[in-house]
C-alpha cells in the first residue's frame, strides 16, 4: 500500500509514519511537509496524491490564539486545504483520514443537570457542534468540506495531544518550570491528555479494519485538568517539588476561548473493531520517557 501523510513537520504525523511502517513494513510511506505540498495548491495535490491508497491529513493551522486575529488564514488551511485534499484524494481513488479536534464542540456543561465536569458524559460523535473559537470554526469547516466531497473519508477527532515530535503541553510545563521555578495551572478545563502514538495507532487500525466512512473520536480514557497534568508531568521529570497553583480560566485569559469540557466518547471505535487508547495516566507513564527526553529532561525513572 502507498500511504501519503501530510503535515510531516508537525506533532502527530511522525508517529503516523512510524505506526504505518510498524504495522506493515512493506508499505510505501510518503511524509510531506508544507514545502512538499501546499494543501491549497489543487493541481499539485492531484499530482502528488495520484497512486495513493491512503492519505492521512495531519496538516493544520494549530496556532489557536493567533487564529483569533487571522481567522481567514486559519480557515484557508484548515477548511479550504482540507477540501482540496479531499477532492484530490477522491480523484486518486484513495481513502482519506482527516484529523480534527475537540474544539468543534462548545465545551459547555450544565453543572446542575450533569453533576459538573467530573460526572458529565463525554461528547458523542453525533452531539451538536458549536465551536467558540476561530480555530474551532475553521476545523469544523474542514470537517464539512471533507464530508461534502462524499469520498471514502474518515474524520478522526482528538484532543489534548502530546508527543515527542513537537511543541505540546508537557514540554511547555518543563520549560516554564525551569524558567520560573513555580507554575500556575488551569483547573476548570477538563479533558484527556492523549499520546500522539496512540492516535497514530488508531488511524492505522481504522484503515486496517476497513471502518465505514464517518466520524470517530480518538483520545485516551479518563479525564483530568491542565493543573493536574502539569503536576504529573513535573513528577515524571523528578520535579515534584515545583509548586503548581490551581487557577481558573478567568485568571488565565487567552485570546481564544478554550472549551471547558473536552472529554470525547470513543465507543465508536469499538463498534468497528478498533480498541480505543487506555487511561491517560497509564499512557503518560509509558510516553513520559520519550516525551521528556525530547524536551531535554529524562523521566525520573530513567535518571542515573
Amino acid at each position: 500500500m502507498r500511504w501519503v501523510v501530510t503535515g510531516a513537520g508537525g506533532l502527530l504525523a511522525p508517529d503516523v509514519v512510524r505506526a504505518v511502517r510498524r504495522a506493515d513494513p512493506t508499505a510505501e510511506v510518503v511524509p510531506l511537509r508544507r514545502a512538499d505540498l501546499d494543501v491549497l495548491d489543487a493541481p499539485r495535490a492531484r499530482e502528488v496524491l495520484a497512486g495513493a491508497d491512503v492519505v492521512v491529513n495531519c496538516a493544520a493551522w494549530t496556532a489557536v490564539d493567533l487564529a483569533e486575529s487571522d481567522e481567514a488564514a486559519a480557515h484557508a488551511v484548515n477548511a479550504d486545504g482540507a477540501g482540496t485534499l479531499a477532492r484530490a484524494t477522491a480523484a486518486a481513488g484513495a481513502r482519506l483520514v482527516h484529523l480534527s479536534t475537540d474544539y468543534v464542540f462548545d465545551g459547555g456543561f450544565d453543572g446542575a443537570l450533569d453533576g459538573g465536569p467530573e460526572a458529565r458524559r463525554p461528547y458523542r460523535v453525533e452531539d451538536p457542534t458549536g465551536p467558540v473559537s476561530a480555530y474551532g470554526r475553521s476545523k469544523l469547516a474542514g470537517e464539512e468540506a471533507v464530508r461534502a466531497e462524499g469520498g471514502d473519508a474518515l474524520v478522526v477527532r482528538t484532543a489534548w495531544l502530546y508527543g515527542a515530535a513537537g511543541g505540546c503541553f508537557p514540554r511547555t510545563v518543563l520549560r516554564l518550570a525551569r524558567e520560573r521555578g513555580a507554575l500556575s495551572g488551569v483547573d476548570d478545563q477538563w479533558g484527556a491528555p492523549t499520546w500522539t502514538a496512540d492516535v497514530a495507532r488508531v488511524v492505522v487500525d481504522l484503515v486496517a479494519a476497513r471502518a465505514p466512512a464517518g466520524t470517530y473520536h480518538a483520545t485516551a480514557a479518563g479525564r483530568t485538568t491542565w493543573c493536574a497534568v502539569a503536576r504529573d508531568v513535573l513528577a515524571s521529570a523528578g520535579l515534584a517539588d515545583v509548586p503548581v497553583r490551581a487557577v481558573t480560566s478567568a485568571e488565565f485569559p487567552t485570546a481564544a476561548r478554550r472549551p471547558e469540557f473536552s472529554v470525547l466518547d470513543t465507543d465508536g471505535l469499538r463498534r468497528v473493531g478498533v480498541e480505543p487508547p487506555a487511561d491517560w495516566r497509564a499512557r503518560w507513564a509509558l510516553a513520559a520517557p520519550e516525551v521528556l527526553e525530547a524536551a531535554g529532561a529524562p523521566a525520573a525513572g530513567a535518571l542515573r
